[in-house]
């Protein structure tokens, strides 16, 4: 699978841990994606497939607040991220799931039954 990554946001830091991430395997029936997304919610991800391509985007936000006897301090951090894998011909787009526990996202990818035929005949008309 090829795989393209893009990351923003104004600090490095919020977002370093999703450059790296995408860890992929296959075994006869299935691809797998699986990416660690730590501190990322389930509705800041979004996971869509389109012309043999899935892409996972998604956002990580933080605040932080500190309060003493004479002072204040808030802090708010932003970041956001996108990874696409370009899937095979033998994927089945159409079947995929996804799973989210402890911060891990598994993406299942089957491949196509080899018993059944990916081609088709076309009929040729007269005329």
């Amino acid at each position: 699978m090829v795989e393209k990554s893009y990351a923003t946001g104004f600090w490095p830091q919020l977002y370093e841990p999703f450059r790296t991430f995408g860890t992929r395997m296959a075994d006869d029936a299935t691809y797998r994606i699986t990416m660690e997304l730590p501190g990322v919610e389930e509705k800041d991800i979004d996971l869509a497939v389109h012309d043999g391509v899935v892409t996972v985007k998604g956002e990580k936000s933080a605040t932080r607040e500190e309060k003493g006897e004479t002072w204040f301090f808030s802090e708010r951090q932003y970041g956001s991220f996108s990874r696409s894998f370009r899937l095979p011909a033998d994927a089945d787009g159409d079947k995929i799931e996804a799973h989210l526990k402890d911060g891990v996202l598994s993406v299942t990818i089957p491949k196509h039954d080899k018993s059944t035929p990916t081609g088709r005949k076309v009929d040729i008309k007269l005329g």
